[in-house]
């Protein structure tokens, strides 16, 4: 099961409803463990740090930054990028389904949008 990490800017809607439909899930927000704030190298360390994939709509600066981590060798164990304007419903139908079918390290130094095409 992939562990996530929410980025600040994810959504509380999402967080809570993956939470409702399964207690086994794992996903910290960067504010509970202190990175209210943190700019998105110092959360994208964090996550590679703890293993997980993070959640965001920052579709301006994570991605370069996740792929920088990329090309200077360090861990990054994953990017979902989620689109502010998709359904709710929908994104969470998706994560479900990548949390509980992805292999350890599937997403490792890659980044996806939801939702999927």
């Amino acid at each position: 099961m992939l562990r996530l990490a929410a980025d600040e800017n994810l959504n509380n809607a999402i967080v809570r409803g993956l939470r409702r439909l399964s207690a086994d899930i794992d996903i910290v927000r960067v504010q509970d463990i202190g990175l209210s704030g943190a700019d998105d190298p110092t959360v994208l360390a964090w996550a590679a740090s703890e293993s997980r994939v993070l959640l965001t709509h920052d579709l301006a600066t994570v991605t370069a930054f996740a792929y920088a981590r990329v090309r200077e060798g360090l861990p990054m164990p994953g990017v979902f990028e989620i689109n502010d304007n998709a359904s709710i419903g929908r994104v969470l139908d998706e994560l479900m389904l990548l949390v509980f079918c992805s292999h350890d390290g599937e997403w490792e130094n890659q980044v996806r949008y939801l939702p999927l095409p």
